[in-house]
Parts: C-alpha cells; sequence; structure tokens
C-alpha cells in the first residue's frame, strides 16, 4: 500500500537533516512542499533530482490534500515536507495527516530538527513539564490575556515570534512577569543564531539586532516545584 511520509527537515542549516529523511527523499517519486521553490534548494544541496514536486500550504492544504490522496490511489508513495522543522508544528500539514489517514492510507513520520526542541536543550530548563503555544494571536488584548493564563500555570513554555511582534512580546512580559527567566532563541542552527537569557527587561537590552525567526521559553517561577532538583533519572548500576 501507498505511504505518505510526514518528513522532518532543517530548520536553518542544511546538514541538520537525518539519513532516514535523505534516503526517503531519494526515494519517494513524489514530494509535497510548502513552498516547492524553498524544497528545490535543499534537494539541490543534498544532490537529489528528478522529483516531481507540487504545492501543500496553508492556502490550498485542503484541495491538495485530496490531489495527495489521488496520487496514493496511483500506487505512489508520497513524502511532505514544510519550509523548514516538522511538518504540523505551527505548520502546515496536519489536516493533508487526517485526510490521508481517512482515506485508508499509513502515515509515517520521519523525525527532524525542531525550533522548540531545540531550545528547551539549551535553556536550562530541569522539570518535566512544558507547554508549547506555538504563535500568539497578533492581537493585543488575545495576546496579553494568553500570557496571563501560560503564566499562572507555573510551567514553562514556548513561543515562537517573528521579528515584527518580538520586542513587543518582550515588552508584554516585562510588564507580566518582570523577574521570571526567559531563554530567546534568534536564528537557531543559522550562521547568526543568538541565544540569549536573563530577565525580559535583560534579553531586550541584549537584543542588538531584531532580524529572523524567534522562539522563546518562558521558565518556571522560582515558586514553582523543580521536579528536576528532587528526582534526576539516573540510577547506580
Amino acid at each position: 500500500m501507498s505511504t505518505l511520509y510526514i518528513v522532518g527537515t532543517p530548520i536553518g542549516n542544511l546538514d541538520d537533516i537525518t539519513l532516514r529523511a535523505i534516503r526517503t527523499l531519494k526515494e519517494v517519486p513524489v514530494i509535497a512542499c510548502e513552498d516547492t521553490r524553498h524544497t528545490q534548494t535543499m534537494l539541490t544541496h543534498l544532490e537529489i533530482t528528478g522529483k516531481r514536486l507540487i504545492a501543500c500550504h496553508s492556502h490550498n492544504e485542503v484541495a491538495s490534500s485530496q490531489g495527495i490522496v489521488n496520487l496514493l490511489d496511483q500506487g505512489l508513495d508520497v513524502a511532505y515536507v514544510s519550509d523548514a522543522g516538522t511538518p504540523g508544528v505551527s505548520d502546515p500539514g496536519s489536516r493533508l495527516v487526517r485526510t490521508v489517514r481517512g482515506a485508508g492510507y499509513d502515515v509515517v513520520p520521519i523525525p527532524g530538527a525542531s525550533a522548540c526542541v531545540t531550545l528547551i536543550s539549551a535553556s536550562g530548563l530541569t522539570g518535566k513539564t512544558f507547554t508549547f503555544e506555538g504563535f500568539l494571536s497578533p492581537k493585543s488584548g488575545r495576546r496579553k490575556n494568553r500570557l496571563k493564563e501560560l503564566l499562572k500555570r507555573e510551567e514553562a513554555f514556548i513561543i515562537y515570534e517573528s521579528p515584527f511582534r518580538v520586542v513587543k512580546l518582550l515588552d508584554e512580559l516585562n510588564e507580566l512577569c518582570p523577574d521570571r527567566t526567559i531563554v530567546l532563541g534568534r536564528e537557531l542552527t543559522k550562521a547568526f543564531e543568538q541565544v540569549l537569557c536573563g530577565t525580559p527587561a535583560q534579553v531586550k537590552a541584549d537584543l542588538r539586532v531584531v532580524k529572523g525567526e524567534f522562539a522563546l521559553c518562558v521558565l518556571p517561577s522560582s515558586r514553582s516545584k523543580d521536579d528536576g532538583d528532587e528526582e534526576d533519572g539516573f540510577e547506580e548500576a
């Protein structure tokens, strides 16, 4: 039976791709992409040629999903990639997965890079729980209300933000939780990668360049329980 492969791709550095992802992209006859031009650049870097590329993005995902089912009906395996990272995580792909699975076909994940996990690994978070929020609403009232809800949980949470609103986000956090420690990742894995840690005001002061993609982790307050200090998960042999 034909299969849809959900393939994680680099979030910046093109060397951050798994051997399994490369093999999958070489073997499938069709690659569905969030942006065919962006994916072609990656394929050229990987020396992968002769692939049929079709567009499947947020504006055409419903119609394109049915087209991909038709390809699967013809016995063709299809790989789906977003512009960066793991599809379906603040990127298109979830509707495609539901449609393909509803049509009776297997959906196989090929894991890869994720800005969320990349930032967590450099955050120093020792607890076991965090919330992935993704992009907040661009509307000020909704943003602040959601931030207040997240802060009440007393656990870490991850936000993605554009360069157009990241300074505003830092100002909002400085207003709502001036003493909380945050970790801001800019252009993760890319040539001008920057990871900043401190209070919202400190991070804003250290942020010299407001360009690129941003991921931000708000760490738990000092009042919250730190599970990592109580149980480290290791046992002596």
